[in-house]
């Protein structure tokens, strides 16, 4: 694994909304279109960003002559919304040109016990995805969850995936952590940790697994790495590829 390169795994990312972010549209449109140009730079594998910015990225990456992907969130970041909703923003997503789909997994729904709404919703967007060709992604929100909801939750999107789209397909449905947004108690991590990636990934395969929030140095870049993980989801990116720690970010 010494060999790795890091960078290709990397998904550089900027979701804050402007008010969330306290600043200006105009602001935040000037963050996104850094984030482009660093990650085409710096060759990452992906750059995330919320919907209204898909167009303006791909324009950009197809001016720069990158293979960069863009990639966005779906249901963001409670994953409350119902299938319908979700639904209709990817499908704007898609028409904008995104290559992947980051999906919130109603986790409330299945802490609920409401099975089939889960089921429902994972199957009917997983299918929108596969059949346009784009890659999905399942946030489940793992510090929201305990370690057995984790793999219960896991083994539901993988059993749904491959049951209903076969192992070939499977690979271009990912099983991620975290939306980095999660607001924990006591300073409890709100995003990847090595422990919850080890559930995931055993509980997930064929699946593939992305970890998100909370990888913040090159070090913690590899081990995910080596542990399994195929994608790192991170507004530290560039830190990360550098070398360095990052004090602050997703």
């Amino acid at each position: 694994m010494c060999e790795v390169n890091v960078n290709q795994f990397l998904e550089s990312t900027y979701l804050k909304t402007p008010i969330q972010a306290g600043i200006s549209p105009e602001a935040t449109k000037k963050i996104v279109e850094e984030l482009i140009h660093e990650a085409v730079n710096n060759k990452f594998k992906l750059v995330m960003i919320r919907p209204d910015y898909v167009s303006l990225a791909k324009e950009m990456i197809a001016n720069l002559d990158s293979y960069t992907s863009v990639g966005t969130v779906i249901g963001f970041h409670e994953g409350t919304y119902s299938t319908e909703e979700k639904i209709a923003e990817a499908e704007k997503a898609i028409a904008d040109g995104v290559d992947e789909l980051d999906f919130v997994a109603n986790y409330e729904a299945f802490k609920n016990g409401k099975i089939n709404l889960v089921k429902s919703e994972i199957f009917k967007c997983t299918k929108l995805v596969l059949d346009n060709n784009k890659v999905a992604k399942w946030i489940i929100e793992i510090a929201a969850l305990n370690d057995e909801e984790i793999i219960e939750i896991t083994q539901l999107i993988r059993d749904v995936v491959l049951d209903n789209f076969g192992e070939e397909k499977a690979l271009k449905v990912f099983v991620k952590s975290s939306t980095g947004f999660y607001k924990t108690e006591g300073n409890k991590p709100n995003g990847a940790t090595f422990e919850g990636m080890k559930l995931i990934i055993e509980n997930a395969k064929p699946l593939p697994t992305k970890a998100a929030g909370g990888v913040k140095s090159f070090k913690d870049a590899l081990k995910m790495i080596e542990i399994g993980v195929r994608r790192i989801g991170t507004s530290s990116a560039l830190a990360i590829a550098d070398g360095n720690i990052a004090k602050e970010g997703y």
